[in-house]
């Protein structure tokens, strides 16, 4: 059975994801520590919450979540662990992130009622991904946020959604996958990225 690191980093409930990745098929740890993110076999980044503090607090573990994401251990982000993916987030200033995905992450449009929650449609652009498996193209997820990343890349969109404008809703390169949906939330749908994930890990 493949074993899960979610990283914890102070930054949102971490208790819906490890329960949705144990019904997916993993062991689940939540950790703070650098050394049983390195035991495990894929990494997830949960999160709600601001941008700059979730930087700040991830610091520490940054130079181990780097270095097994670049020895090519699958990773997962979700919500604003997916958006510290990116290399910057203009949320209450200008803020550097990791700079995984080359992209910066921008507040929705005004006019639209902000936070964004509720379900909405993917537009599945790369039906080949593994990530999306068995996922069909307009299957509703759930979404909670006020931000959106702005992906350069076009090449790491998996999938898009509107809401007052298209953005990314899945985005991934090579062994990295990242959502702005809540899959933990997102029922059968959700339920079934988070066992694509899973069997990612065992290749």
């Amino acid at each position: 059975m493949s074993k899960i690191a979610i990283v914890d980093y102070g930054i949102g409930n971490l208790r819906s994801i490890k329960r949705g990745l144990e019904r997916a098929g993993a062991e689940v740890i939540i950790t703070n520590e650098a050394s049983r993110i390195a035991e495990s076999d894929g990494i997830v980044l949960p999160g709600v919450g601001a941008f700059s503090e979730a930087m700040k607090n991830i610091e520490p573990l940054t130079p181990t979540i780097v270095k097994e994401v670049e020895a090519g251990k699958p990773l997962l982000g979700i919500c604003l662990g997916m958006q510290i993916l990116f290399n910057e987030s203009m949320e209450e200033g200008h803020h550097r992130g990791l700079g995984i995905f080359n992209g910066r992450v921008l507040c929705l449009p005004k006019g639209l009622k902000v936070p964004h929650i509720g379900w909405n449609a993917l537009r599945i652009l790369k039906p080949q991904s593994p990530f999306v498996k068995g996922i069909q193209d307009g299957a509703y997820v759930y979404f909670a946020h006020s931000y959106f990343a702005e992906a350069k890349a076009k090449e790491d969109v998996v999938a898009t959604t509107t809401y007052g404008l298209e953005f990314p809703a899945i985005v991934s390169r090579g062994r990295i996958f990242a959502t702005q949906f809540h899959p933990e939330k997102s029922g059968e749908t959700g339920l079934r990225i988070l066992r694509n994930f899973v069997e990612i890990l065992a290749f």
